[in-house]
């Protein structure tokens, strides 16, 4: 038998993880002796406070909570984790960083550290370690990371918004494959519609999906929020033609998408009620881990957005950073705690259990076999490339982050398609809005 050294355990971390994941006594070895080369280590009495999104795969919480046991276990740091929805972390990430008080660690969505980045600590010898370990960033996670010159947060992982659907309905409206065009995807809405297999898209304040869709959408068109300078440009005739398309689509959906949250369609699909909406993969885990759900599972599959009139994917993917408040008194711990859990030995194992929900901003990842083991999976591992920001064509600072927390362009869809606005009254609104965070 091969004895565990400090030295094979850490040189070993890639064959490891493609072996099958480290559990028990051999986890906590690894741990132990990637504790004592790491780069940061520890204060001394450390403690920190983690506030998470609400997980959406059961097994990807597990197996981060084991992650987290056998960390505190190695380093005698102890972790206390929070989950929220994804809606509620960003406001209380905001109290912390205008109180200084709080937890010490936020994993939320998108650019929520641009909402306060002078309150992050500085995770650029972070960024840089990780990177040139694994394969280098995706250049969305080095947008969303950095602010300026210095990364004040760690892209994790992102989940990609992608169409998830019904193969049958899909079928039987006429399709072989999932539509590549906008104008074809409101043709299968018509008729998925008319077969009473009908489709949702949350227009309600669904951070992950009613955001996702509804900035691909305005994309989609030519239509953008601001230009290079952040100047707001969204009143325009592009703008227009996106509204106009979502109406068309929205009036082919189930009824009630206008009160949906990031939960309902998941519930809505699962249920039978949709046949097509945008989503992670949560979905098809779901009902792959559900005996009663086998039908709907092999029934099921997923495709990238349909690309419009602009002629190339405009897609905007979930991004979750891990940020270190400045406030927190132990920062090494910060730092060790992020960089343990995105070593090969860990992550690797993390991603698998999510099953395609998580996937990765580092190159390195896309390796991981999760991608290929089941094809309905594939299509979600390079979301962290084809992923524009939520800056569109400005920056991803504070005052992009602000308008996506604040849904100002998902209701300027919600008001046009629900009839509460007309078209020039839905983006003057916006306008308004965006003049005043772009001020």
């Amino acid at each position: 038998m091969k004895k565990l050294t400090r030295r094979t355990l850490v040189q070993g971390s890639t064959t490891a993880a493609a072996a099958g994941a480290l559990a028990g006594p051999a986890l906590l070895a690894w741990t132990k002796a990637w504790a004592q080369t790491a780069p940061w280590k520890p204060e001394k009495g450390a403690q920190l406070a983690l506030l998470r999104w609400k997980y959406f795969v059961q097994a990807e919480d597990d197996e981060f909570v084991k992650l987290i046991d056998a960390f505190t276990k190695e380093t005698g740091v102890k972790v206390a984790i929070t989950r929220e929805s994804y809606e509620d972390v960003q406001p209380k990430a905001s109290v912390a960083a205008n109180t200084g008080a709080g937890p010490d660690l936020f994993w939320g969505l998108y650019s929520l550290p641009h909402l306060f980045p002078q309150k992050c600590v500085d995770m650029t010898d972070v960024a840089d370690y990780l990177g040139k370990k694994y394969g280098g960033w995706a250049p969305s996670a080095v947008t969303y990371g950095k602010s300026g010159n210095k990364w004040i947060d760690i892209p994790v992982c992102y989940t990609g918004s992608l169409m998830n659907y019904r193969i049958s309905s899909l079928k039987k409206a006429g399709f072989s494959t999932f539509p590549a065009t906008t104008a074809e995807f409101l043709e299968l809405a018509k008729a998925t519609k008319k077969n009473g297999t009908p489709g949702g898209l949350a227009l309600g304040h669904a951070s992950g999906d009613g955001n996702t869709w509804a900035y691909w959408c305005l994309w989609a068109f030519g239509g953008n929020m601001v230009d290079k300078n952040d100047k707001v440009i969204l009143n325009s005739p592009e703008t227009e033609k996106a509204l106009n398309f979502a109406k068309e689509l929205y009036d082919n959906m189930i009824p009630g998408v206008a009160s949906w949250n990031d939960a309902s369609n998941n519930k809505a699909f699962l249920a039978g009620e949709i046949h097509w909406t945008n989503n992670g993969i949560s979905i098809y885990t779901a009902a792959r881990r559900d005996p009663t759900k086998q039908d709907i599972a092999d029934d099921m599959d997923h495709a990238y957005f349909p690309v419009g009139p602009v002629g190339k994917p405009t897609e905007l993917h979930l991004m979750f950073p891990l940020l270190a408040m400045n406030h927190t008194k132990y920062p090494q711990a910060c730092k060790a705690l992020i960089t343990y859990l995105l070593e090969a030995p860990n992550f690797n194992p993390w991603i698998e259990a999510a099953a395609g929900y998580l996937s990765p901003g580092l190159a390195a990842y896309e390796q991981n076999p999760v991608w290929t083991a089941d094809p309905k999976r594939t299509v979600y591992r390079d979301v962290a490339k084809r992923s524009l920001t939520v800056g569109g064509l400005g920056s991803v600072g504070e005052k992009a982050a602000s308008a996506v927390s604040d849904f100002v362009l998902l209701d300027m869809f919600a008001s046009f398609c629900t009839g509460r606005e007309d078209a020039k009254g839905a983006m003057k609104i916006a306008e308004r809005q965006l003049q005043r965070i772009y001020r």
